[in-house]
């Protein structure tokens, strides 16, 4: 199947939106696991709220879905990455793992600085 040039484009703006959702996701795990907190982590967590905002506002689905049959491209983003059933699931799964992170990220307390003192001088 031969995509027009704007459903290339679009296709390409989309997988860079879900390039930086996992991205953001990936840094709040990093930051749970290494109790980090940080101005990135904040943006990382805004960055996810926006699309949970986006999965309320399509049902559950991205809402991008719609537009991207509209210009020619019926197929699902991550059906090009994944068999069908897998990317139906995708979407709830990541959202859960998305969830959980945020809430220990946010309920662990971050590593506190180590003090200059605690430090082992070199001889």
């Amino acid at each position: 199947m031969t995509l027009s040039p704007a459903a290339v484009a679009f296709r390409a703006l989309h997988t860079a939106i879900a390039g930086v959702e996992l991205a953001a996701l990936g840094y709040v795990w990093f930051c749970v696991l290494t109790r980090r907190r940080d101005r990135r982590l904040g943006i990382a967590i805004a960055a996810l709220g926006v699309e949970g905002i986006g999965l309320v506002i399509g049902k559950g689905n991205c809402p991008l879905g719609p537009v991207q049959d509209r210009i020619g491209d019926p197929v699902p983003l991550f059906e090009l990455v994944l068999p069908k059933r897998a990317a139906k699931a995708a979407v709830p799964a990541l959202t859960g793992v998305a969830a959980l992170g945020v809430l220990l990220a946010l309920a662990r307390r971050p590593r506190q600085p180590e003090s200059p003192a605690a430090r082992p001088t070199r001889a």
